[in-house]
């Protein structure tokens, strides 16, 4: 098995690509060797993508967790670092995805791609009956029909050019288990969840992969914000069993599984990254 994931010379688009998830993922796969394609509709958020620092890609070391009262095993160096201070495999693309038109043309001129991460989404947390039409179009628009939209230009594209290829979207656990104040949000994630199985069942006789990632709260900047509050955690994290929230890098690297050849048997699947939350 080789150390490390490597996606060398494959094109990656990755929406939402701005900030948390979505940043660090492309900013993975470009060091794991892809041409990334990162689309956000916040262009100061992709100008500092560009000057995101280097890390390295990660690696696969199932042995890494020694067994009880064993020593841990040695550990590999990491390779070298290059010297540039940039990530020059990612190329920015500054789009709102709720304009289908915009999508249309800009998402098709910067194909083909052969991996896709849809990750751009919005979370309006409203009481069921505080919901706006406002709320509900926006989130509509871009947590179910961009992922729709998106999926369908880059699949046809696949298609087209007769390649495999592997689609992850990303979920959340609140498309299985009912949150207060997200009736708008729970929704669109479940209905992205059954969205991915269909794409699944349609696109794999074309050799196209298609998974979810459903992750419990993670802790990107916004959500070390948003749950800062020790009473407000405490309520979530003790129904978590793992006892803790999720990392981005949690969420990173069961993505780049999913998009890998390690996964070449896994499609219509969602891989659970909550810490047993569901179980719970």
């Amino acid at each position: 098995m080789e150390p490390f994931l490597s996606f060398r010379g494959r094109r990656a688009l990755v929406t939402g690509a701005g900030k948390g998830i979505g940043r660090a993922v492309a900013v993975a796969l470009s060091k794991a060797g892809a041409r990334v394609t990162a689309l956000s509709r916040t262009a100061a958020d992709l100008e500092s993508l560009a000057r995101e620092p280097p890390r390295s890609p990660p690696r696969i070391n199932p042995s890494r967790d020694p067994a009880p009262g064993l020593p841990a095993p040695p550990r590999a160096p990491d390779p070298p670092r290059p010297p540039s201070p940039q990530c020059p495999g990612i190329e920015p693309l500054c789009l709102d995805l709720a304009d289908w038109d915009a999508t249309e043309a800009a998402v098709g001129a910067a194909g083909p791609f052969e991996l896709l991460v849809n990750n751009a989404a919005v979370a309006v947390l409203q009481p069921f009956l505080e919901v706006t039409r406002a709320a509900l179009e926006r989130s509509l628009d871009v947590n179910l029909q961009a992922v729709l939209h998106v999926s369908q230009i880059v699949a046809r594209q696949m298609i087209a050019q007769g390649m495999p290829g592997a689609i992850v979207n990303v979920s959340s656990q609140a498309s299985q288990r009912a949150l207060r104040d997200h009736a708008v949000y729970c929704s669109t994630k479940s209905a992205l969840d059954m969205l991915s199985k269909v794409m699944a069942m349609e696109l794999g006789p074309h050799k196209i992969r298609v998974n979810t990632v459903n992750p419990t709260v993670v802790m990107t900047d916004m959500g070390r914000i948003n749950w800062s509050d020790p009473q407000k955690s405490a309520a979530m994290i003790n129904r978590i069993p793992l006892g803790k929230f999720a990392e981005v890098d949690d969420v990173v690297n069961s993505i780049l599984f999913l998009l890998s050849d390690k996964s070449a048997m896994t499609t219509g699947s969602s891989l659970m990254v909550d810490g047993g939350f569901l179980v719970s």
